[in-house]
């Protein structure tokens, strides 16, 4: 069981023996995180998971407040991917180096294609359109550009745990303005103009910004009680090397 999974599952026990009561404002992330001594990202994971049993309801602006108890027998939803943020993180390590490579392998055939899924999602864009696949393209697109077949399939299935997870859906549920697309859009032009130029220290830094691009405007349109964000889960740069 995941880290965000046993948090929600004690939180689910306190709404069981009364300590919530539906009506009741949960408290507030940064508490709960102090309370159980993990990071304030898990506790919105597990939120997260609650409201998809619809225990609990967001509230913009206002927090996080029960509206249903628990039954005992009553099986929880558990999501059989990864936490949002942790599925994140996971492709700011892996796809930022794959961008380094990327920018020594990749043919012009390779280059090529980029351009075309950047084009594809430019015209999306202006077409009003909030499909990903575009976007997913071009990070595929770019790992199979290193020649690594192994690399091009773990992204690949980063991007299918992504897709499937019902807490990525939930996260977006609480937003109809897809505009930040066009800022992911930017960042995929950059990330492209370094591997053109054969600068590996540059698409590794583009990319790594990209992803902590992504999770800025995750933690954004995840709001669960208006918080002031902070680099909680783990650094911008988080190691020195990164783009030397």
């Amino acid at each position: 069981m995941r880290l965000y999974q046993q948090i929600g599952g004690k939180l689910r026990s306190d709404m069981q023996t009364g300590k919530y009561r539906v009506g009741e404002r949960l408290p507030p992330e940064r508490d709960i995180a102090l309370l159980f001594g993990v990071s304030r990202s898990v506790v919105r994971e597990a939120l997260i998971m609650l409201e998809l049993e619809r225990l609990v309801e967001v509230r913009k602006g206002a927090g996080v407040y029960v509206v249903a108890l628990p039954a005992e027998s009553t099986q929880p939803v558990v999501d059989s991917g990864y936490g949002p943020f942790e599925l994140l993180q996971a492709r700011q390590l892996l796809e930022s180096e794959i961008a380094a490579f990327a920018a020594i392998q990749a043919t012009k055939s390779d280059i090529v294609k980029m351009r075309q899924a950047i084009e594809q999602q430019r015209i999306s864009l202006a077409n009003g359109n909030s499909d990903e696949s575009a976007d997913e393209q071009f990070h595929c697109l770019l790992a199979q550009s290193t020649q690594n077949s192994m690399l091009a399939n773990m992204v690949q299935d980063l991007w299918q745990i992504r897709k499937q997870s019902p807490m990525w859906r939930a996260i977006h549920a609480h937003t109809d303005d897809f505009s930040y697309h066009r800022e992911w859009l930017s960042d995929h032009e950059s990330i492209l103009r370094a591997v053109m130029r054969r600068d590996a220290p540059t698409a590794r830094r583009e990319m790594w910004q990209h992803l902590e691009n992504v999770k800025q405007k995750l933690l954004e349109i995840s709001n669960m009680d208006d918080p002031e964000f902070d680099g909680y889960l783990f650094e911008s740069i988080p190691f020195p090397a990164v783009g030397d």
